[in-house]
């Protein structure tokens, strides 16, 4: 059975484009990444502040791990996290209905590019024992967050036109703005020498974390329950879509 998508028969329930999609791509491994990866960088993040009591989750950023003597594994998680949502940057944008020039996808890619470039140019400790941040780690902090919150806000109105991922647009777009106000506010408030917040800029950095993690585990879980198939939608002004594979 072939299920074509024509203009009066918009818009497709959920549910049938569950059934429509048997068959595609393997995009529930994408989703699967997109829940292990904050729960993975968390747990590790959780672990190292157990193993180091010296370092302080309320005052030093997650970076400053890796200038610890246990560095190694905030580096690991770093690589890890990034290829993790890398791929479900993949995963998201091949399911959700396609919008111009990709946007969404080659912003939320260059979010994990940044987080495996901060694990490449970590944090290190001086001669005299203080922090030594790289400029490429701010490059790569840069490119992590507010890639991270721009793509949600470009993917945010491509759900916006899908039936399937509709109810969880206006959810996506809050997200991706609130990241992209409190990251460039962290930055001047806790980040410098002398900032006002500078006691509580670990606070603060886990605070943009609450709000990305979950909506990535919401968007994941949505994806894998939907199976991640990549649907086919009909260009504007056309009466119909390309077939969709018939359930094997």
């Amino acid at each position: 059975m072939y299920i074509r998508l024509t203009q009066a028969e918009e818009p497709l329930d959920p549910e049938t484009v569950d059934a429509a999609c048997a068959g595609g791509p393997p995009v529930r491994w994408l989703a699967m990444a997109g829940i292990a990866a904050p729960i993975w960088f968390t747990a590790l993040v959780i672990l190292q502040g157990l193993l180091q009591p010296d370092y302080g989750h309320v005052t030093m950023p997650i970076s400053a791990l890796a200038a610890w003597p246990l560095g190694w594994v905030q580096r690991l998680n770093f690589y890890v996290f990034g290829g993790l949502m890398a791929a479900f940057a993949v995963g998201i944008c091949r399911a959700v209905q396609p919008g111009r020039g990709g946007m969404a996808r080659g912003l939320l890619l260059t979010s994990g590019a940044g987080v495996v470039l901060a694990g490449l140019s970590s944090w290190s400790r001086s001669a005299d024992g203080g922090f030594v941040e790289p400029i490429a780690h701010t490059v790569g902090a840069f490119m992590t967050f507010l890639g991270a919150g721009g793509g949600l806000v470009a993917l945010s109105r491509r759900m916006a036109r899908d039936p399937a991922w509709r109810n969880l647009s206006a959810y996506t777009l809050a997200c991706g703005v609130t990241m992209l106000v409190l990251f460039p506010a962290m930055g001047a408030l806790a980040m410098r020498d002398g900032a006002p917040l500078r006691g509580v800029a670990g606070l603060l950095q886990r605070l943009i974390l609450l709000v990305w993690f979950p909506c990535t585990l919401v968007l994941a879980t949505r994806l894998l329950r939907l199976d991640g198939r990549p649907a086919r939608w009909p260009a504007p002004g056309s009466s119909s879509a390309a077939p969709r594979s018939p359930r094997p």
